[in-house]
């Protein structure tokens, strides 16, 4: 099997990551994939640590409570923005957005209970075949590229 192969037939045998949810192979409005999604994740915790030591004294590499504070920023950002909006500013910068299946813009609902989940960090590293989060799987939510 080519790597190509890989990226089209999903362990579920057959179709590509996407597929039973109605999205596209590639290109506009089809799933987030992993390397993006990653660097998104990796733009938002340091522009959130920068927050955090910015305005409430946060010291990389904290422990304790201080330690924390970071998490507390990525959960405000994660609501605010993709309950308003659809990205953070990791998911913007990358060409990514979170929609409802339905395809419409996530509400503030959904975007807490995707917030909570994902910050509790396990549900975001159990993926279903389509390479959905168990957090977007319970949200109601999906990550799409946008551009």
């Amino acid at each position: 099997m080519t790597q190509r192969d890989s990226e089209t037939n999903p362990a579920s045998g057959g179709g590509y990551p996407g597929e039973m949810l109605g999205m596209p192979p590639t290109g506009r409005g089809s799933l987030g994939r992993l390397w993006p999604r990653v660097l998104a994740l990796l733009i938002d915790w340091l522009l959130c640590s920068l927050i955090a030591a910015g305005l409430f004294g946060y010291r990389f590499g904290g422990h304790g409570a201080n330690g924390f504070v970071p998490l507390a920023v990525f959960f405000v950002e994660n609501v605010l923005l993709v309950g308003t909006i659809g990205s953070t500013v990791g998911h913007r910068i990358c060409g990514l957005q979170v929609r409802r299946l339905q395809d419409r813009l996530n509400g503030p609902v959904s975007a807490l209970i995707r917030s909570v989940l994902l910050c509790l960090v396990i549900p975001a590293v159990i993926w279903d075949r389509d390479g959905r989060g168990l957090h977007d799987r319970v949200a109601g939510t999906v990550l799409q590229r946008f551009r």
